[in-house]
């Protein structure tokens, strides 16, 4: 326990901390998301028309919601009301931009245009770390991440080129040009990837893939696949059904400073890769951390919470 409350305590400072001044518009507005149970719920939203050049994601929330703060002002304790419990409770709050978690504080993290940050007050009780989530989408593909836009790829089985037009159709519908390569193709630089196919063809094409063979402590994703199987995880990492035929799962990994984030569209055969390809939009995403895709095209939250399914 001892160790937990360190960890909080280490990370309360990774994530909040007071705001920097104003200065020159620097043209493009931000989006405020306020969420609790790993997007489940959306709680408020806001949007500013201009980003001012000494705006931060503290500053932003600050400005917008009820927030109080703890540890000299370095952790974001409650936001309206609704306060973290700590290491006894394992529950509080966390925040990313642009679907990707923050490596510095709330107030170190300058606002860029296009920014989508989303705070989540959610049970870490299975891991603290969730390095990257669906919810931004189309960002970062859109516009970035600490304003650097990285060339974004979608990367298929090489027997499944179909999949990639489809893909890319799908992606450029949300304003997202990607080029198309085989899956694990070496690269010069960083690359935003969207790797799409079948499970059983993608999972040996590429390292970052295998973590969801793991669980969310490696990949930060509440399903893993065993084989072919995809299990469903609950907000404590335990597995409480496996998916049926024809079911996809659209999530999101980065692993490490070097590697820009992948999406994996992905399914447990054909007609669950079809699926997942239809949820790639922000009305089927929004907020997410993760989901999985009927084959009706219902889609599903994940973690699963209170029955799920």
């Amino acid at each position: 326990m001892r160790a937990r409350l360190a960890a909080l305590v280490a990370l309360a400072f990774a994530v909040a901390g007071c705001g920097l001044g104003a200065g020159d518009d620097q043209g493009g507005g931000a989006s405020l998301r306020v969420t609790r149970d790993f997007g489940q719920h959306q709680l408020s939203s806001a949007s500013r028309d201009s980003v001012k050049e000494g705006d931060t994601v503290m500053r932003f929330l600050q400005s917008e919601r009820k927030v109080s703060l703890r540890y000299g002002g370095g952790f974001v304790q409650s936001i309206d009301g609704l306060s973290g419990r700590g290491a006894t409770g394992r529950h509080d709050w966390f925040y990313w931009v642009n679907g990707l978690e923050a490596s510095v504080g709330a107030a170190e993290r300058k606002l860029q245009p296009g920014d989508v940050v989303q705070w989540d007050y959610r049970d870490w009780s299975a891991t603290m770390s969730i390095p990257a989530i669906v919810g931004a989408f189309p960002e970062p593909l859109l516009h970035g991440f600490e304003g650097k836009k990285l060339p974004v790829r979608v990367e298929c089985p090489d027997s499944a080129a179909q999949l990639c037009r489809t893909a890319r159709d799908k992606l450029e519908d949300s304003g997202v040009q990607a080029s198309s390569a085989g899956v694990g193709v070496s690269q010069r630089g960083q690359v935003a990837r969207v790797f799409v196919g079948q499970w059983s063809d993608l999972r040996t094409g590429a390292r970052i893939l295998r973590t969801l063979e793991k669980g969310p402590q490696e990949s930060g994703v509440f399903a893993r696949f065993q084989g072919d199987r995809l299990d469903l995880l609950d907000p404590a990492g335990k597995a409480v059904r496996a998916a049926p035929p024809e079911t996809g799962l659209v999530a999101a990994l980065k692993v490490g400073e070097e590697e820009g984030i992948s999406y994996v569209v992905t399914g447990t055969d054909a007609g669950g890769v079809d699926a997942a390809i239809g949820a790639l939009d922000q009305r089927s995403l929004r907020d997410a951390f993760a989901v999985v895709v009927s084959g009706d095209g219902a889609v599903t939250k994940l973690p699963v919470i209170g029955g799920g399914q």
